[in-house]
């Protein structure tokens, strides 16, 4: 069973969950953080080449949780140019090409790995997709995309991997293709989820900002700290809230309480 909650109020800790976190206030040295920061492509490359195309489960959930790709259409059949940032290896690229056939989608990751792993797709098309590696922070989207030509863009869980200080670079340059009126679609890990309270002590980087064992670093965002990052690059907030799930795993009587952040930001 799962029960779910949309709201503007973080996820409040059990006294055990505080006094975990509390208890962590070691951060990991700035010689491996300066490592961690340029070994980041290799670390998500690695990711890739262990996990396939196996680890993530193919997103049907896009167009159920983000009406605004119909609802942006003037008309029925209107073709929409969507750009997936940090696209993976397509696991919500291909159910979105495969649920609206109206759509030409760039998408773009920082693995070279994935990007191959995404034109080896049976689905892919360059009719229809246009893929490409990119680092979001520092290659320039105009490369291969022209300025004020998208009509959505989605950031999936992505800004989350990459350092909060280079995070404002990744929103500027997403800004200068979207097109004037229209939005970004963020969901990203929101503060106080499982994944964040199961880290283990000596892998905090930074306030709400950790490491996983194989190199990959995760964030966990405030409703507050997205909304002035998003702000500050001239986006205006349209949506921008808590999901917070309690899935119930009934036979080890567990219950998992995941906190996202559900966001639509618009150029104005």
């Amino acid at each position: 069973g799962a029960f779910q909650k949309k709201g503007h109020s973080a996820r409040v800790l059990s006294p055990e969950e505080a006094e975990r976190l509390a208890k962590d206030p070691v951060l990991v040295s700035e010689f491996k953080q300066l490592k961690l920061e340029k070994e980041a492509q290799k670390n998500w490359d690695l990711f890739y080449k262990r996990n396939s195309t196996n680890f993530f489960k193919d997103r049907h959930w896009t167009t159920r949780e983000f009406q605004e790709l119909k609802a942006c259409r003037e008309f029925a059949d209107q073709k929409l140019t969507i750009l997936e940032a940090g696209c993976g290896v397509g696991n919500c690229l291909f159910p979105l090409l495969e649920e609206d056939l109206n759509i030409f989608a760039y998408a773009c990751d920082f693995s070279p790995r994935a990007v191959e792993y995404v034109k080896k797709n049976a689905l892919y098309s360059s009719e229809r997709c246009k893929v490409f590696q990119c680092d979001l922070t520092k290659d320039d989207l105009l490369d291969n995309i022209p300025a004020d030509s998208v009509d959505v863009v989605t950031l999936i869980f992505v800004l989350s991997a990459i350092h909060p200080d280079k995070m404002h670079l990744v929103l500027k340059n997403i800004y200068k293709v979207l097109k004037p009126g229209k939005c970004v679609l963020f969901r990203d890990y929101g503060l106080y989820d499982h994944a964040m309270l199961r880290f283990k002590s000596s892998s905090k980087l930074g306030e709400n900002f950790y490491v996983r064992q194989d190199g990959t670093r995760s964030y966990f965002f405030t409703e507050e700290f997205l909304s002035q990052l998003f702000k500050a690059e001239g986006y205006e907030q349209v949506v921008n809230e808590y999901v917070q799930r309690e899935t119930v795993n009934r036979k080890e009587d567990l219950c998992v309480p995941r906190v996202f952040l559900q966001s639509k930001f618009q150029k104005p």
